[in-house]
């Protein structure tokens, strides 16, 4: 038994040696493979990964940093708060390669300009990652995901600065717009981001901030070079899968369809009231308790959560939590001059919500535009009706 512990000790010991000395043959290639957008939202951004490969040694193993598990514990409630953690993983080419090959997903690879010590470094860092201790990350969609930890591996590893230039065709763009640019801006995930996420996303990324994107990783590669010698970084581009997932979206379960639908029946029975000198109560009251409750989610997005692109959020200028607190007010027929003031106060914060739509201060959803101009004709029904009640 005794003999049996010594032998194993010992093969741990001659595979922990050999693991420290391994060196990548000259054949081996360490590359960048850039994944295409798929069909939910999760995989609109498209995806970043690492190959490393080497025939001498017989594998063909791809690391990437987007994987996260939905059935651990609290993961929905970390979700929201900010706090998810990611990890990097690895798995075999093949296995990788076929199920993106079976979405119909492009795959794009940029072999990297290294040396096989470069390689090995960049192998031996890849494992290091993947250990339990090490293979958990902070999650960020705009500074820490899986485009941006391998700009973080290719520069730790080279262990000198790399240079980005940008194409010819190369427009900086704001955070929004970046995000814009992988949605149709008529799609319920474009107008989710669009309501949630505030005006700090509406300020122009820089030229590496825009790595964030899987798109600009491979972009931006493509011309990038190393500082000291200036050497392209990547030697190669492959076409392993040019297939794109076709995207389709249904004008009729847009949200610019839909809102523009329920600002129309809004419009029609605000006609019917003034018309008839009467006052839907149940539809003041849903309209009221609608935009204070998003208020309400918006206010603790931005003050109860981690996510630093939350904060101001000027879509509370038309989901007011403070409506919520009104509502009691709206169960009266006769509303006071403190009551008709605040529905003024509504439609002043409107105004500005326009005038930081035109100024750039924060571009809002278009669905949300039809929508906008039901309840700011329903505010003014509101305002002469209750001033007319007050004086009859």
């Amino acid at each position: 038994m005794e003999f049996k512990k010594i032998i194993t000790l010992l093969a741990i010991i001659v595979s922990c040696t050999v693991y420290a000395q391994l060196q990548l043959s000259e054949k081996s290639q360490v590359s960048i493979l850039t994944i295409g957008p798929g069909y939910v939202l999760n995989d609109a951004f498209g995806h970043s990964a690492i190959r490393v490969k080497d025939p001498v040694y017989k594998f063909d193993i791809v690391f990437d940093y987007g994987r996260y598990d939905f059935e651990s514990e609290g993961f929905y409630l970390r979700f929201v708060q900010g706090q998810l953690d990611y990890e990097v993983g690895q798995s075999e080419f093949d296995d990788f390669f076929n199920q993106y090959q079976y979405q119909q997903r492009s795959v794009k690879e940029q072999v990297l300009n290294l040396s096989s010590e470069q390689k090995t470094a960049f192998y031996l860092l890849l494992k290091e990652n993947i250990k339990p201790d090490n293979k958990t990350y902070p999650y960020d969609f705009f500074y820490n995901n899986c485009a941006t930890k391998i700009k973080e591996v290719i520069e730790t590893t080279l262990d000198n600065p790399i240079v980005y230039y940008p194409s010819e065709s190369f427009e900086q763009l704001s955070f929004r717009n970046l995000i814009r640019s992988d949605l149709n801006q008529n799609s319920w995930g474009s107008f989710g981001i669009d309501i949630a996420l505030g005006s700090k996303i509406d300020q122009i990324a820089t030229v590496e901030e825009h790595l964030f994107l899987p798109k600009y990783l491979y972009q931006l590669l493509e011309n990038a070079r190393i500082k000291t010698t200036d050497a392209p970084l990547v030697s190669e581009t492959k076409y392993l899968n040019p297939s794109d997932t076709a995207t389709y979206n249904s004008v009729l379960n847009s949200p610019l369809f839909v809102l523009s639908i329920l600002a129309l029946i809004l419009l029609v029975i605000t006609y019917n009231d003034y018309k008839n000198n009467t006052r839907t109560q149940w539809l003041d009251l849903g309209l009221f308790a609608a935009t204070g409750f998003i208020g309400v989610f918006l206010l603790l997005l931005w003050f109860a959560t981690d996510h630093t692109a939350t904060a101001y959020n000027y879509n509370l200028l038309w989901a007011c939590a403070l409506n919520i607190l009104f509502m009691p007010s709206l169960l009266k027929t006769r509303l006071n001059n403190r009551g008709i003031s605040y529905i003024k106060f509504l439609l002043i914060l409107l105004s500005l919500m326009g005038l930081h739509w035109l100024t750039g201060v924060q571009s809002f959803a278009i669905g949300l535009i039809p929508l906008l101009l039901g309840i700011c004709i329903r505010y003014l029904f509101l305002i002469h009706h209750f001033k007319a009640a007050n004086r009859g």
